[in-house]
């Protein structure tokens, strides 16, 4: 095996064996492929793709190239996985829901990137919340409360991660085939025995169009099935905030509002959709739709947020959590409403500026070691199609200071546009692949 006749084998657009790609993946975890070398082979994978065999054996060789997990359990190991969105806290729902209606869900969850928000950093604004936890506290966690959202250990997937670090400062992070391998190669690593994926499409989601959307979803879904992992994808609609909320602390209330029965809206509806389809694919439901009932039925009985406060407790946050969440997360010291500069109806909203204007205030970093403040963001903010009048508020803002409220009004007011007619709304689900 030599890692230059890889790269020329890619590069010349031939076929790449599994056994290669394993020998690949292995260099990339003990350093014996070069930095060089993984840049020129992500280049490469960039420039002239692979064959669908070409990204299986990749996404293979990344999960083995470090620990995959095995479950000894009597109901099925199930879970998801979203490309990511503003106000998108499914995740906070779905997981103890499912885990309600039968399944378990070992859920290794990621930070905020870019303009988007990171499970992880949602649930570190719960205090004692340890996202970090050994595979054998992972495991006692899931085996007990039903779900677990925890960070991946250094041990999961290595050679993805180096890979990625290469990738992020080449210019090739947007290689369908390598964003493919690299979201399954950490969740295969998981053990699962069904996945659903949520690929979001829209001004807040990274992927813009339904073309690209479509590709993507198609590549994970082939990839995972041909890898062992019954997969289905839903293309779901990033035009506006999932929730009308965006901010960690801010999310895990909106998420909380949904568990404990107090709101029903779009973070309901997907995580029943999204659900139902996991649910039926592991057999733990005769049809998605039944399962989507069933989704819905876990979280209006009050099941679903008692496995969420199980989860919690066992991950070191509150014991009382569920029955007293508002007391237990933070709160901004400015909080400031962003008034209509004119009456019309909300006829667009850029997701990803106001992505932007979270990450400004301090809920996101902008470097790797910025530190997240949980409580800064954005609520209340407008729906598409809402009739507003001149002076009634389109979103509220939660900041540190004055000044980064003075920042972030500008943002929200560039980014939610006001016109005279109600524009056509998108659905909440766009179609399934799978």
């Amino acid at each position: 095996m030599d890692a230059r006749a890889i790269i020329v084998k890619l590069r010349e657009k031939q076929e790449v064996s599994r056994e290669e790609l394993a020998w690949f993946a292995r260099g990339l975890s003990d350093r014996t492929v070069s930095d060089a070398q993984a840049g020129a082979f992500a280049m490469a994978a960039l420039l002239n793709g692979m064959s669908e065999e070409g990204r299986v054996g990749l996404t293979l060789a990344m999960r083995d190239s470090g620990d995959v997990m095995r479950w000894d359990l009597d109901r099925p190991v199930i879970d998801k996985h979203s490309t990511g969105g503003v106000g998108d806290c499914v995740s906070l729902v779905l997981a103890p829901a499912l885990a309600a209606c039968g399944g378990y869900v070992p859920m290794i969850s990621g930070r905020g990137l870019g303009h988007t928000g990171g499970t992880l950093d949602k649930l570190e604004a719960i205090p004692g919340y340890r996202t970090g936890l050994s595979e054998e506290q992972f495991k006692d966690v899931v085996a007990k409360a039903g779900c677990a959202i925890v960070s991946a250990s250094g041990e999961v997937a290595p050679a993805d991660k180096r890979l990625y670090a290469v990738r992020d400062v080449t210019g090739t992070v947007e290689s369908l085939d390598l964003i493919t391998a690299s979201i399954l190669s950490k969740k295969l690593a998981a053990g699962l025995e069904g996945l659903v994926l949520d690929v979001k499409v829209g001004s807040g989601a990274f992927m813009k169009t339904a073309d690209d959307a479509r590709a993507l979803a198609a590549a994970l879904v082939s990839t995972a099935n041909a890898a062992g992992c019954p997969t289905t994808a839903l293309i779901t609609d990033m035009n506006q905030p999932l929730a009308a909320e965006l901010g960690n602390a801010l999310e895990v209330a909106s998420s909380m509002r949904v568990l404990t029965g107090a709101v029903e809206g779009p973070l309901f509806e997907l995580s029943a959709e999204l659900g139902g389809v996991a649910l039926a694919n592991a057999g733990l439901a005769k049809d998605a739709g039944n399962g989507a009932e069933k989704m819905r039925a876990a979280i209006r009985s009050g099941q679903a947020a008692e496995t969420f406060g199980r989860m919690v407790a066992a991950q070191g946050g509150p014991l009382q959590f569920v029955e007293n969440w508002a007391r237990f997360l933070p709160e901004a010291p400015v909080i400031r409403e962003v008034k209509a500069p004119a009456d019309g109806y909300v006829s667009a909203i850029n997701g990803h500026a106001l992505g932007l204007a979270v990450v400004e205030l301090g809920g996101g970093r902008q470097v790797e070691s910025d530190v997240v403040d949980p409580a800064v963001g954005l609520s209340e903010v407008a729906v598409l199609g809402a009739k507003v009048q001149k002076g009634q508020p389109l979103a509220r803002i939660h900041a540190a200071r004055e000044g980064a409220a003075d920042v972030a009004a500008e943002a929200v007011l560039g980014a939610i546009a006001l016109g005279e007619t109600p524009p056509d709304l998108p659905p909440l689900v766009h179609e399934r692949v799978g």
